[in-house]
């Protein structure tokens, strides 16, 4: 019997020993990250956007953590499949994911059925920038300004276009947003990509778009598209001349694109607060910040709860909407 005792008392002090090991080796791997390359996942194809300002980080971020941060493209389902490939990787840090507002926001309210949830299923990290929209119409339209847009509009309900560059984008939430704040009916018209919808635009099959100042700013530069008011609170660097729209009569407007680092939910909290520090620290470089800007991006930064909060109030936005609009999701 004494003997038996001895052995249970053995094995119970064995696994604690074992258990302490487990703890032991989690928190020294957390203290010592990064050991090894980074996965930034981006749920987009290369060459827009969201794989740029990636690109600009990405690339800083290699210098601050000392190991190398490399992009992976994983587009499809407007942003969602890099999405739910992102929340169900090992929260250990070594896979983080570039959120906006199309993964997080607009998907999650149109389509009740997404394999994530954009809260639960991640750990915020950082939100590294926003980027206004320009308010573009072709030079068949007779307007020079929102409010004459509107006055247009009203005249002609549900007769005009809107291209957008796919369900579930930035820009048809620009626009529906524009629709709920003027009393006015388009008609939306998405399109797989920009690049289609701009030669729509260009050439008279659609009227209108809301778009990203980066992909719109040449064609607005040579007078090929008009361009009436910007979709931020306050005016564009790029485009310093043209109004917002609460300068144009709408003071509760603003919305546009926006992007953020967040880890899967699990992941721990020194490794969310490193990459936090280091992203934050990419944001203050000079050379990042001209980067960003000439994507039409402006650099924010700041802790992983005031992205989190900033995460929560775009996806109540975009659900006032929905209901506003007593859209049906999918």
């Amino acid at each position: 019997m004494l003997m038996q005792n001895r052995k249970k008392r053995l094995q119970f002090i064995q696994l604690i020993l074992c258990l302490s090991g487990f703890v032991f080796t989690g928190l020294t791997h957390s203290a010592g990250y990064p050991t090894k390359p980074i996965k930034l996942v981006v749920p987009f194809a290369a060459g827009g956007g969201n794989d740029s300002v990636a690109r600009v980080v990405a690339a800083k971020l290699t210098e601050k953590l000392g190991q190398q941060v490399f992009i992976d493209n994983k587009p499809g389902a407007g942003g969602s499949l890099g999405a739910d490939f992102s929340a169900k990787s090992a929260p250990d840090g070594y896979t983080i994911f570039l959120g906006g507002i199309g993964s997080l926001a607009i998907n999650p309210t149109f389509n009740k059925s997404l394999p994530y949830h954009p809260t639960k299923d991640f750990e915020p990290i950082i939100l590294l920038a926003e980027a206004p929209l320009l308010v573009v119409t072709n030079s068949k339209i007779p307007v020079n300004s929102i409010s004459q847009l509107t006055e247009y509009l009203k005249a002609r309900p549900g007769q005009i276009n809107y291209a957008s560059n796919g369900n579930g984008s930035s820009a048809q939430l620009a626009a529906m947003m524009y629709e709920s704040m003027a009393n006015v009916e388009m008609v939306h018209v998405p399109y797989k990509g920009l690049a289609p919808a701009m030669t729509d635009l260009l050439s008279g099959q659609v009227q209108i778009m809301f778009s990203s100042v980066v992909a719109i700013a040449p064609m607005v530069s040579n007078n090929r598209l008009k361009a009436i008011a910007v979709t931020s609170k306050k005016r564009s660097k790029a485009f310093p001349q043209l109004p917002t729209m609460a300068e144009s009569g709408y003071p509760d407007y603003s919305t546009g694109s926006w992007y953020g680092l967040l880890a899967p939910a699990g992941t721990p909290l020194e490794i969310i607060s490193k990459i936090n520090q280091a992203a934050n620290s990419c944001l203050q470089d000079i050379s990042v910040k001209e980067q960003l800007m000439q994507e039409g991006a402006e650099p924010i930064g700041g802790s992983p709860q005031q992205f989190k909060k900033y995460i929560q109030s775009e996806l109540d936005k975009t659900i006032n909407l929905f209901n506003q609009q007593k859209l049906v999701p999918q």
